[in-house]
């Protein structure tokens, strides 16, 4: 059974920042989401909000209201939105306090740690429950260097890359795995960040808690233990950050590390400049030339996935077109019913590495 959480979001939930909370409304084999906190939204379905849909989760003013239903009391309290730099505010920091003295386990995937506020481990070892730090590193003696095993590996692997960070390569590469699954194609999600593991995947680790040194290690020992355990038609890759935003660029490791040949390249059409770098003027790169980058290092983009911030409707459809027509390859919108696109494509892939 699923174990019951309450997600904070802090007067966040209808922004970017609370994509673990939405992650997490959306879908989890790990937790059952019983409520959301944020004032902003309380006494609406966190569903509805989200996306249209409902799904019977409440948003609830406070943690006293979500600990207070019955029988749906949360057994862990979820921390579902970022804050600026990951850090603990006084308001984040109290909230984990209130809940660890109420005996509930804590699940925090910010860079500061529960672990290293007293008041909070006193209270957890008090009511004997848990923390759940998911950005402490590991130990450096279970850390992996990179030693080329990935060529062995038999699955083929196809990357969820993204112009932009907070641009949906998460909700994409869930999306897809599940449909993948629902398709009888064996798939498995390689999660790199803190809310693919709170959805349940299986194999990953967080890449941004993890030394530099041994990023590209850590990638390649969760495909090959993938491969020998389950031996999946395919993988997943849940990219990070984004190709060329220069305050984290990332996507090298999983095309050279990872060996990934397939890339879906997720794209903000709506989005002009880099996420939180208007003001400096950095403008996203076009999308045919990050695709002459992954081409670069040896892959191939095989579709682009759409994410519709700032775009209706109308306006989202008008620049699938375009690229449709520009590109040659197919544009997707996987939040309305893209993701079926997605399992051909997917599946022409793996026939090709199989020849």
């Amino acid at each position: 059974m699923k174990d019951t959480a309450v997600v904070l979001a802090n007067g966040r939930y209808r922004t970017p920042n609370a994509k673990t909370a939405h992650g997490l409304v959306r879908s989890s084999s790990r937790f059952q989401v019983v409520s959301v906190v944020d004032p902003a939204c309380a006494g609406q379905d966190a569903g509805q909000v989200l996306d249209g849909v409902h799904r019977d989760i409440p948003i609830v003013s406070s943690l006293d209201d979500a600990l207070a239903r019955s029988p749906e009391r949360p057994t862990h309290c979820v921390v579902g939105m970022a804050t600026h730099g990951g850090r603990f505010d006084d308001e984040v920091r109290d909230l984990l306090l209130q809940a660890a003295r109420a005996g509930v386990a804590i699940v925090n995937g910010l860079h500061d740690y529960a672990c290293d506020v007293p008041e909070i481990v006193a209270a957890v070892r008090e009511h004997g429950t848990i923390i759940i730090d998911l950005r402490k590193p590991p130990p450096k003696d279970e850390l992996h260097f990179w030693t080329g095993e990935i060529f062995n590996v038999r699955a083929p692997r196809i990357a969820v890359l993204g112009v932009d960070c907070a641009i949906g390569k998460r909700t994409t590469t869930r999306l897809l795995v599940d449909a993948l699954n629902a398709a009888d194609i064996k798939a498995e999600m390689i999660y790199t960040g803190q809310t693919g593991w709170m959805q349940g995947a299986r194999y990953g680790f967080v890449l941004d808690c993890i030394a530099n040194d041994y990023v590209s290690g850590e990638l390649e020992h969760a495909i090959v233990f993938c491969d020998r355990e389950v031996q999946p038609d395919v993988m997943i890759l849940e990219g990070q950050s984004s190709l060329r935003n220069p305050s984290g660029p990332c996507g090298a490791e999983f095309l050279l590390s990872g060996a990934a040949r397939g890339v879906i390249l997720q794209h903000a059409p709506g989005r002009e400049f880099f996420e939180g770098y208007k003001e400096q003027g950095l403008r996203l790169p076009p999308v045919k030339d990050e695709m002459a980058l992954i081409e670069f290092y040896g892959a191939r983009t095989l579709a682009v996935a759409l994410h519709g911030e700032g775009l209706d409707s109308e306006a989202l459809r008008t620049h699938q077109a375009t690229l449709r027509t520009e590109l040659g390859i197919p544009i997707v919108m996987p939040l309305e019913g893209g993701v079926a696109e997605l399992v051909t494509v997917v599946r022409q892939f793996i026939d090709r590495e199989r020849q």
